[in-house]
């Protein structure tokens, strides 16, 4: 098998969800002899605005060219071998798109991240129009299910008829998350990165960023694709792009990566934390989720729960040069022996040997 076609929500090289996971392996996949034919249903055009507010009659043409764009990619199916799917292929409805594909007996890999078949932490209209219909239908069908999250592992395996599950965790190419040189700041500068559908993490951590301002002077960064306020505190928002991520990610002293012990949270995997710790950056993470397989306490990071907890971690990294010194090693040896691009490109190679065995 050496023709594979890849269907993805965004265009290439934007999101996060699919630049740290796949994307970045494109050019070992094709070193290796795959010839890879690539489609996104939105285009950029529609990914420029799809998170703002308004433009709701270019947001639905956009979603219309999408549909005419899949429909195009039907034509693709006889000369590829494998359908690599991440997320969804189509963004609405029952999986009759997902079933055409099924039926043209390709192998088809279903790649995601959080859990789509859980109902999500923040209420958007579009979710209740989506439905986890198709996700399920591909969870079902697929020969090959790559997760993000080993707590999805154990429900996709018994719901999966056809082929295997693996968890392949989010990777980062080392050479490009460098870590920083600029000294720890006397007034250190916390951060977060994330988009609109993480907002409800961020929101649970605001009474102690406020109540923090009560035992140290510091100021905040935000690296989003929103606005967001903290009245009365010394925030920054920035608005993220891949020319300046690493450059952005260096202004931080501390990594913050709240959550909420949810299930949907379980899908999570923690990719903006494994970002701080390549990047040299101290992290403090709720104590919940993927996380816990890589964070050792007090090691290589800090695991939190209660809003006391949060704060006398802050408070012991900006304290004590020593464990900061400690933990940034320790942090970036964790993301190398197991979360580097290089640590993990062989995995995909193996599952695409292994479908053509199928």
């Amino acid at each position: 098998m050496k023709n594979i076609l890849i269907l993805s929500p965004y265009p290439e090289g934007v999101a996060a969800g699919q630049r740290l996971k796949y994307e970045q392996y494109y050019s070992d996949w094709e070193k290796n002899g795959y010839l890879l034919r690539k489609s996104s249903f939105f285009d950029m055009g529609t990914w420029n605005i799809l998170w703002n507010k308004g433009n709701l009659l270019k947001k639905i043409f956009g979603t219309f060219l999408g549909y005419l764009r899949r429909l195009r990619d039907l034509s693709k199916l006889k000369d590829c071998d494998i359908v690599y799917i991440f997320m969804w292929a189509t963004p609405i409805g029952f999986p009759f798109y997902e079933w055409i594909i099924h039926k043209s007996g390709k192998k088809i890999i279903y790649d995601f991240d959080d859990a789509v078949f859980a109902s999500p932490d923040y209420f958007s209209i579009m979710n209740i129009i989506k439905g986890d219909y198709k996700s399920k239908y591909l969870i079902k069908n697929a020969h090959q299910i790559i997760l993000s999250s080993p707590f999805n592992l154990s429900y996709c395996k018994n719901k999966n008829l056809l082929g295997s599950v693996k968890y392949i965790p989010c990777s980062l190419d080392l050479k490009r998350f460098t870590q920083k040189t600029e000294p720890f700041k006397k007034v250190p500068t916390l951060g977060w990165t994330g988009t609109f559908s993480s907002k409800p993490y961020l929101d649970s951590i605001k009474p102690m960023l406020y109540e923090l301002k009560k035992h140290i002077e510091y100021k905040i960064i935000f690296i989003t694709n929103f606005d967001y306020e903290l009245p009365g505190l010394d925030l920054e928002v920035i608005r993220w792009s891949e020319k300046n991520e690493v450059l952005d990610l260096h202004r931080i002293d501390i990594g913050l990566y709240p959550l909420t012990k949810s299930p949907w949270s379980l899908g999570k995997g923690g990719l903006k934390t494994l970002q701080y710790m390549a990047a040299g950056i101290p992290t403090i993470s709720t104590d919940f989720g993927t996380v816990q397989d890589f964070i050792t306490n007090q090691k290589n990071g800090f695991l939190v729960n209660t809003q006391e907890d949060w704060i006398n971690a802050v408070l012991k990294i900006t304290s004590d040069s020593a464990l900061r010194k400690n933990m940034i090693s320790s942090a970036r040896q964790t993301v190398e022996e197991g979360y580097s691009v290089s640590s993990n490109k062989i995995k995909y190679l193996d599952i695409f040997k292994n479908l053509s065995k199928i």
